[in-house]
């Protein structure tokens, strides 16, 4: 099995905004992907945003100029 790793995970309210966030991570430069929400979290759609949490600081200001709206951002092990 694999060794659990935290990582960060941003949920949204609308499928858009989680599409939205995947561009902009490409675009950018920035390594995650889209999966499932988690069973710990709530959120509108049921898809997230998981990445490394040492981007956090970068994704928050790439997705705050590009106005898009998160539901909540987590750190969990997965």
């Amino acid at each position: 099995m694999r060794e659990k790793q935290l990582r960060l995970i941003v949920a949204f309210h609308t499928t858009a905004c989680a599409m939205a966030t995947e561009r902009l991570c490409k675009k950018h430069g920035l390594e995650g992907r889209l999966i499932s929400v988690p069973r710990q979290i709530t959120s509108d759609c049921g898809i997230a945003w998981s990445a490394s949490p040492e981007v956090r600081e970068t994704l928050d200001r790439f997705l705050t100029g590009a106005g898009i709206e998160t539901a909540g951002v987590y750190e969990l092990f997965l």
